[in-house]
Parts: C-alpha cells; structure tokens; sequence
C-alpha cells in the first residue's frame, strides 16, 4: 500500500507542468492562432482597381479644397467682424 501511494504521488507531480512552461505554451499557442486569424483575413483583402483609386482621390481633393475655401471665408468674417467691434469698443489706434 505504501509503495502504491509512493507511485501515485510520483505521477501526480511529473504530469503536474511548471506555470511557467504552461504560460509559454499557452503563449506560443495564442501566437499562432492570432497569426492564422491574420492570414485569414488578409486574404479577403481587395486591392482597389486603379478607377476607384483615382475616383477616391478626386473626391478628398475636392472635399478638402472646399473646407478650406470654407473656413477661409468664415476667418476673414470673423477676423474683421472683431477687427470693426474692437475699433469701435476701444477706438482707433
């Protein structure tokens, strides 16, 4: 009986792994999980045809000209709005 207890805890500490080899195990395992999810992925990645990329870049040309006509016209109303208050708050200078 006593050798069979002996045994038995023998077995229960060898199949028993170190924490650290099972965080680097279960580390390397998510690893390569997160890699073959990427590789997933990427292959459903489209590349745009050269029509859609130019048409894209067309459209933020644009947008971006008209946001700066836009706010150039509102600084320039509000910078001699408050140009024409000051002078008439303070007086000319």
């Amino acid at each position: 009986m006593a050798k069979t207890a002996l045994v038995t805890e023998d077995k229960q500490k060898a199949a028993k792994p170190n924490a650290l080899v099972q965080n680097t195990t279960t580390s390397i395992e998510r690893a390569r999980t997160f890699l073959g999810d990427v590789r997933a992925e990427m292959r459903k990645v489209v590349t745009p045809s050269r029509k859609e990329v130019q048409a894209t870049t067309t459209v933020v040309l644009v947008t971006v000209f008209v946001f700066a006509a836009f706010f150039f016209v509102v600084d320039y109303i509000f910078s001699n709005g408050l140009a024409l208050l000051m002078g008439k708050l303070v007086g000319p200078q």
